[in-house]
């Protein structure tokens, strides 16, 4: 458990927490509005880690480490309730996904992200290189 002061907000960050579907779903749903209900959890039982921002023990902020298996870990998923964005709780919520890799001998941390989000991954401290993908489902 990490707290930080966010402005007037004393956030605190928690790496791999029990915390309810309902509630990442809740998160989530602020976020993207195409957000449909799912098995979070089911997820993140393959995860490295993951890390839960929380405001007075509302969760307000995600971030999941995935990996391979091996020494490859990727983030994803950040996201950050929308009454709670531009303070910081994105990068330190990223930051705290980089330690708790890093405490898991993890050599290398990828990102996939939208051209808007350069500037915040930059924050972060990720390097800029070219990657590949393939979509293999349209959405409906």
């Amino acid at each position: 458990m990490n707290i930080f002061m966010n402005g007037e907000y004393a956030i605190d960050y928690r790496v791999s927490p029990r915390v309810s579907n309902e509630k990442l779903n809740e998160l989530f749903a602020s976020v993207w509005d195409e957000h449909t209900f799912e098995d979070i959890n089911a997820v993140l039982k393959h995860s490295l880690a993951y890390i839960c921002a929380f405001h007075l023990k509302n969760l307000v902020g995600f971030v999941n480490l995935a990996w391979d298996g091996g020494i490859h870990a990727f983030i994803l998923d950040t996201a950050v309730h929308k009454d709670y964005r531009r303070r910081g709780i994105g990068v330190q919520l990223v930051k705290q996904a980089v330690n708790a890799a890093q405490e898991r001998n993890i050599k290398w941390i990828h990102v996939d992200f939208e051209p808007q989000l350069q500037t915040f991954y930059d924050k972060c401290g990720f390097k800029h290189t070219s990657a590949g993908l393939i979509k293999l489902k349209s959405e409906n």
